[in-house]
């Protein structure tokens, strides 16, 4: 396994956005990246292939012009086939994360997720992401939703390293915390 480099996968990534902006392709480059990327979380046999030193580099080629023909389209063939050259296949996956992460903040797509005990319908959904438009410059607010019973009600919104928890779980783990830290308690025993 590589280990994780995110400012090389940075600089690779800012590179093929530049360049795929630059020639028109950007939303065509955005989805073969992502298909790259389910790829990548379907397949570990694939990703260790590409980590594997002894494989050579012409039968790593092979394998992704195989899997990337039909799929995607010059330029990310291109991308990937360079990536091999340099020996930098390995960290493919993580370039790919670095690109979608770059794609959005140039799309100024906000990417947040919403954590609740049960599932949220759709309505739920578009108020959340009508509000989280009103407070900020987002353009577009993208809202992944994940359902976690142990917050046993409430929600808990996550987004550009903030984070906001009006739980039931976290309001109880507040009284504990008040209950354990309490002086006229611990007078008493």
């Amino acid at each position: 396994m590589a280990i994780p480099n995110p400012r090389l996968a940075a600089r690779y990534a800012k590179s093929l956005l530049d360049l795929s902006i630059e020639r028109n392709q950007l939303e065509k480059v955005y989805e073969d990246i992502l298909f790259l990327k389910s790829v990548f979380q379907n397949s570990r046999e694939l990703v260790g292939f590409l980590n594997n030193p002894v494989i050579t580099n012409e039968q790593k080629l092979n394998i992704v012009k195989s899997l990337d023909t039909g799929k995607t389209g010059e330029l990310t063939k291109s991308f990937n086939r360079l990536l091999i050259r340099k020996n930098r296949e390995s960290y493919l996956p993580e370039i790919a994360d670095a690109f979608i992460e770059q794609y959005k903040d140039y799309k100024g797509i906000y990417t947040v997720t919403l954590i609740t005990a049960i599932p949220v319908g759709d309505d739920v959904k578009n108020t959340f992401i009508n509000k989280i438009k009103q407070s900020g410059r987002m353009k577009e607010v993208e809202l992944i939703s994940i359902v976690q019973e142990g917050i046993i009600g409430g929600f808990i919104l996550e987004g550009k390293g903030r984070r906001i928890d009006a739980s039931v779980a976290y309001d109880l783990t507040k009284v504990k915390n008040r209950f354990l830290t309490n002086e006229f308690i611990y007078r008493f025993r």
